[in-house]
C-alpha cells in the first residue's frame, strides 16, 4: 500500500493532504523539526526529527519505498526519492520523475551559482496561489489512483 511522506517544515499543503488521504485511507508521515501541532486523524503521523540540517531529508529517504509519494520542494531530496522509485510531487502541483529531474536539478544548481556569483541577485519565488493548490490536489489523486 503507499504512503504519503511529507517535508512538513514550510509546506503550505498539509490540509489538502490530510483531506485527500483521509478520503483514500492512506497513511500519512509529516515530517519536521517541530512547530507543527499533532494531527487527531490516525491516518497521520507527525514526526519530529531533530535540529540539523537535512533531518528531515534524511528521515524520509530512508523510510520510503518504491510506489510511495514524497511531496516536497527541495530537489536532491526529490532525486534520491526518484532514484529509489518513489513519487515525487512538488507543493505547485509539479510531478518529478526521471524524465524531468535532471532538468530541475541543473536549473536549480545554475542557479544557485549565479546566486552565489551576485549577491545582488535575488531568486524570484512566486506567490502560492488557488490555481497551485488545485494543480496540486489533481496531481495528488492522479500519483495515489496510478
Amino acid at each position: 500500500m503507499k504512503k504519503i511522506y511529507v517535508d512538513a517544515d514550510a509546506c503550505p499543503v498539509k490540509d489538502e493532504i490530510v483531506k485527500v488521504a483521509t478520503r483514500h485511507k492512506i497513511q500519512v508521515f509529516m515530517v519536521c523539526n517541530g512547530g507543527i501541532r499533532p494531527f487527531r486523524n490516525n491516518l497521520i503521523n507527525l514526526i519530529i526529527v531533530s535540529e540539523g540540517s537535512d533531518e528531515a531529508d534524511k528521515w524520509i529517504f530512508e523510510k520510503i519505498k518504491s510506489e510511495d509519494i514524497v511531496v516536497t520542494s527541495d530537489i536532491p531530496l526529490a532525486s534520491k526519492c526518484i532514484d529509489k522509485g518513489a513519487f515525487v510531487l512538488k507543493h505547485d502541483g509539479s510531478i518529478l520523475n526521471v524524465m524531468n529531474i535532471g532538468n530541475v536539478l541543473a536549473t536549480r544548481d545554475l542557479m544557485s551559482d549565479l546566486r552565489s556569483s551576485d549577491p545582488f541577485l535575488q531568486g524570484k519565488s512566486k506567490n502560492f496561489t488557488r490555481a497551485d493548490k488545485g494543480k496540486f490536489l489533481n496531481s495528488l489523486e492522479i500519483l495515489i489512483i496510478n
